[in-house]
């Protein structure tokens, strides 16, 4: 349930209605935005009656809401939110542009790639870490080195960085990681999101391979309901019929999410089409679409590496693709930064 509150309503009546939704087994959430002040109830409001709230002098609207998510809900705040990754902000208007190997796999290859990145316009460093991978004798990654490896990237450039997690006792590993990624395959570990909604740090949520927009935005709202606000929601693709692409990339989620949330939205190019040739057109794509940010796979020398190594850009490559990016981004009025 949603309260428009009337502009310059006194707090004394304000104060009021507070004491009469206490009475209820509800959690308020309070937005004050630039038009307009909201209570959003989450909770069991079936038993509240509309008309009595009406009464209260500080109401001007009260509306119910059917979607199972509230916190993740863009009526209970009609304001796009912004989150703070370190030195870099997504949501505000801006692109943000992450970059980085599929995997961690050594000081050199990091260091490297993580200097050619920045020089080519990345705002964020990605590297996997930890690696689910499909099969068990596939390289899993560096694990704790992985993660000290990329800190020490973060130091040479000065890139936040963004990497994966798998299991909810990793999560004091990640304390100095800038965003933490749940990938296609834990969206619905419900308990790795429970946990990471206790933690104060930006969580970039993927959508799973075979996971409808309201299934992502419900695994978004069990992050939020812990406490957890920094939630960014990631479209990468998900599993069709279509053999000759990796996933299917689902531009239309990306305009839609926003519509249904005021979270903001990534778009993973290499893994949507899983082709090299596919990451230049799609992240095109995904900027006219009004994605915040896109998250694009760079190896120094892909040939060699040890996980995904089709999908993943050359420096040079990357450098080529980013000037594109940025037209296209100026094209839509919004900046690198």
């Amino acid at each position: 349930m949603i309260i428009i509150l009337k502009q310059n309503a006194a707090q004394e009546s304000i104060d009021r209605l507070r004491s009469v939704l206490d009475k209820h087994d509800v959690k308020i959430n309070e937005i004050t935005g630039a038009h307009k002040n909201i209570m959003g109830l989450v909770g069991d409001t079936s038993h509240i009656d509309i008309e009595s709230l009406m009464a209260q002098d500080c109401v001007e609207n009260v509306q119910r809401v059917q979607e199972p998510y509230k916190n993740a809900n863009r009526k209970f705040h009609p304001e796009d939110t912004v989150i703070d990754c370190g030195n870099v902000k997504i949501g505000n208007g801006s692109l943000q542009i992450i970059a980085g190997p599929c995997s961690v796999e050594s000081e050199e290859q990091i260091i490297t790639t993580a200097v050619a990145v920045k020089e080519a316009g990345a705002t964020m460093l990605r590297g996997g870490a930890f690696k689910p991978r499909t099969s068990p004798y596939s390289f899993q990654g560096l694990r704790e080195k992985g993660i000290e490896l990329l800190i020490k990237a973060r130091s040479i450039t000065g890139l936040p960085i963004v990497t994966e997690i798998m299991s909810a006792a990793d999560i004091d590993l990640f304390a100095d990681i800038d965003v933490i990624q749940v990938g296609a395959r834990n969206m619905q570990n419900f308990e790795l999101l429970k946990a990471l909604g206790r933690v104060n740090k930006p969580v970039l949520l993927k959508r799973g391979l075979a996971n409808t927009i309201e299934e992502l935005l419900m695994s978004a709202e069990y992050i939020m309901s812990e406490g957890n606000q920094q939630v960014i929601l990631c479209e990468r693709g998900i599993r069709t019929f279509e053999t000759m692409t990796r996933n299917t990339f689902d531009v239309s989620a990306i305009p839609l999410i926003k519509q249904k949330s005021h979270l903001p939205v990534c778009a993973d190019p290499s893994h949507a089409g899983g082709l090299t040739s596919l990451i230049e057109p799609l992240s095109l794509a995904a900027i006219v679409a009004g994605a915040d940010a896109l998250e694009i796979e760079v190896h120094n020398d892909p040939r060699s590496a040890l996980s995904d190594g089709g999908q993943q850009l050359t420096p040079a490559r990357f450098a080529e693709v980013m000037e594109k990016i940025k037209a296209a981004a100026g094209f839509m009025g919004r900046s690198i930064v």
